[in-house]
């Protein structure tokens, strides 16, 4: 049988890569639905291509021409934050993929575990403001949370077949991005230009921001946690320059399991929307001869704090990380505006997370009020 996709996101770099391996498999997988804020051209032509059953655009300024567009089609078109909630219900949808940019994707993804859809999590964000509340309900409706981070993919790969042997502790890779190396005095004044070229992956601009000032390994110990059931204790984070090795499991024995493979995401992609199936793909295949020398160097997280926050925030728990998240959203924005400086992101965050209230056992709308002040406060300290 198909599965039925719905691409929340799809006219991102994870939706488009998403949707190159539905077309690599077209008796596995069909595009029921595809969602995007901005991107309406792209989003019109990705409809007319693939014919999902419904299109959100969440801007709704662009809904008009959205509908016009797909008037002839059999396309449902729709607008809105809360279409993109109601449209992860329909009866047809087997799989979720979440691609949304941070905080966005996780009143969505609730309501397609509350609808009983398995997740595929490409949006780290939902895990790191609310993975308490967001697993709890995945276990209480019996939905599956596939990962799609490549990190977090080859932590799920390596732990395939190991479900009796308790994991001593996970070590999540990391690129350390464009600026590895450099030290505080090298990055005063780098450009939103310099933090946009990553050396190995090609991504969102968000996500590649977050990577330069390794927010995005951060934010993905924060998502192991969940994912995997562990202790703050349990994730390790390496600097991996070539990032052939994606991520490795040591369990109690002592033994190492790692998952290894070129910069691809449609690999992880088609993993998630695949398993427990492995299918043929066309990708690239790694060849050892290429790579005589795997680096590895522990973070250098006095000059990238981000890190060091971000691990300060899982300890602390509660609403912690979302108030990280949040105020890294605004910092990272204001960063590619030119409002604040590439070190600066940092000093944003630790002070939302000094000064916003703190809430140990926080509920949903707890996290709502949490990212809406968060973002109050960072855009005050941005702007001022």
């Amino acid at each position: 049988m198909k599965k039925h996709i719905a691409i929340l996101g799809s006219t991102g770099s994870i939706g488009t890569q998403t949707l190159e391996v539905i077309t690599a498999h077209p008796d596995k997988f069909t595009a029921s639905v595809l969602t995007a804020h901005n991107n309406v051209d792209l989003l019109i032509e990705q409809c007319l291509q693939y014919a999902p059953v419904a299109a959100v655009i969440t801007n709704q300024a662009h809904y008009s021409k959205l509908k016009e567009a797909l008037a002839h089609t059999q396309t449902k078109a729709m607008a809105g934050e809360d279409a993109l909630s109601e449209v992860v219900t329909a009866p047809e949808i087997n799989v979720v993929l979440t691609a949304l940019v941070g905080y966005s994707g996780l009143r969505p993804t609730l309501s397609a575990i509350r609808a009983k859809k398995h997740i595929a999590l490409a949006n780290k964000e939902t895990l790191v403001v609310a993975g308490e509340l967001v697993t709890a309900l995945a276990k209480q409706h019996k939905v599956n949370i596939y990962p799609v981070d490549s990190e977090h993919s080859a932590i799920f790969q390596c732990l395939t077949g190991e479900e009796q042997n308790p994991i001593e502790k996970i070590i999540l890779t990391a690129s350390g991005g464009p600026f590895r190396g450099k030290k505080i005095n090298d990055l005063v004044n780098v450009t939103k230009a310099q933090a946009l070229k990553h050396p190995n992956w090609t991504m969102g601009a968000k996500i590649t921001i977050d990577s330069a000032s390794l927010m995005n390994k951060g934010l993905e110990v924060i998502e192991a946690k969940w994912l995997f059931g562990l202790e703050a204790s349990q994730v390790e984070v390496i600097v991996h320059p070539q990032s052939i090795i994606h991520s490795l499991v040591q369990f109690e024995d002592g033994s190492i399991k790692a998952q290894m493979g070129l910069p691809d995401m449609k690999l992880p992609i088609q993993f998630a929307l695949s398993y427990p199936q492995r299918l043929k793909s066309d990708f690239e295949r790694f060849n050892f001869a290429n790579y005589p020398n795997l680096t590895f160097e522990q973070p250098d997280v006095k000059t990238f704090r981000n890190l060091g926050l971000a691990f300060d925030a899982l300890h602390q728990a509660g609403n912690m990380p979302c108030i990280l998240n949040a105020a890294n959203e605004i910092a990272v924005d204001r960063f590619l505006k030119d409002r604040v400086k590439f070190l600066e992101m940092s000093d944003v965050i630790a002070n939302c997370m000094a000064k916003v209230p703190y809430v140990a056992t926080p509920t949903y709308d707890d996290f709502v009020y949490t990212d809406t002040e968060t973002r109050k406060m960072a855009e005050a300290i941005c702007d001022r």
